[in-house]
């Protein structure tokens, strides 16, 4: 979530989740029983449905892209990744063409460079592009340089470092047309446009990128992660029209996300659990994010 983004009254907020099924709708085609554990992610912020959120003791979701939980996985665990899983569809794979796990592989073993490394987005990202065959590269603290390694990258770079781009390039024998950027603010625009190959490529990012960002030889796509439920969605005042086969590919993400996850092949992002309910995430979590204090974890509130 963005938190410069003034919400709308009267709509709720919260997009990832994990619990108990209560009930079940009849248009709902993935089979699930009452009771079942699940995690996923709704839509928040919606002016076209203002009680879609996931900030609530109960919510609505579309059974379809949602996951059932491991047997030796908590729920707080699950809640890491709902919404983070639509991102790495739509922003790496969808936007960059990196196959999904298990439907293809990069040729001749290509790199691609997840901006980021420690993010819960990122987590997932260097996963996914590691099991589809890819040479990942990334960025972040030298601290966390084993970290993302153990999740599949094959090399990290200091983000801090003045030539962290044209070490990126030098890596990469300046070969390099895919990149992920999971921050998209600060320096990492500037970062990204001069990692890439001096013969152009395409920079997927979270947020939009600035016009000016450095090099007109570069395709900036922008990550549009709400797509995957396929149907018209309010985000703030602006209302988007929903695609049908977005949905289809949301459904087929979400049930390999959760086959990877069933064989322990996909890790998720750290959580830092707290048990004071919606009063945490307004008076504690939404600061600590402000700050910049929620680096590497990914805060779970207990309701």
């Amino acid at each position: 979530m963005n938190l410069d983004y003034m919400p709308i009254p009267d709509t709720t907020l919260g997009c990832d989740f994990s619990g108990t099924i209560e009930d079940i709708g009849s248009n709902v085609t993935k089979k699930w029983s009452k009771g079942d554990r699940v995690s996923g992610w709704v839509l928040q912020n919606n002016i076209v449905q203002k009680d879609e959120g996931s900030f609530a003791e109960y919510v609505v979701a579309n059974g379809d892209i949602c996951m059932r939980i491991p047997g030796g996985m908590s729920d707080e665990e699950a809640a890491t990744s709902g919404g983070g899983v639509a991102t790495v569809g739509m922003g790496l794979c969808r936007n960059l063409g990196v196959p999904l796990p298990g439907e293809g592989e990069g040729g001749k073993r290509e790199s691609v460079l997840i901006y980021g490394g420690t993010s819960a987005t990122a987590t997932l990202a260097i996963q996914f592009a590691k099991l589809a065959g890819y040479d990942v590269i990334t960025t972040c603290s030298a601290r966390s340089f084993d970290h993302v390694k153990s999740l599949g990258a094959s090399e990290a770079f200091d983000y801090k470092d003045a030539d962290c781009a044209a070490k990126i390039r030098q890596y990469t024998q300046d070969r390099l047309t895919k990149v992920f950027d999971t921050i998209a603010k600060d320096s990492s625009p500037q970062i990204c446009a001069a990692a890439v190959s001096s013969k152009g490529g395409v920079v997927s990012s979270t947020l939009p990128y600035p016009a000016d960002f450095g090099r007109s030889d570069i395709e900036a796509k922008m990550t549009l992660s709400l797509a995957v439920f396929g149907k018209e969605y309010g985000y703030g005042e602006q209302v988007f029209p929903g695609n049908p086969p977005d949905f289809e590919y949301g459904k087929k993400l979400y049930a390999i996300a959760e086959k990877l996850l069933h064989e322990g092949k996909l890790k998720v992002h750290t959580p830092k659990i707290s048990n004071t309910g919606l009063e945490g995430v307004l008076n504690e979590g939404l600061e600590m994010m402000k700050a910049g204090k929620a680096g590497g974890v990914k805060l779970v509130y207990k309701l």
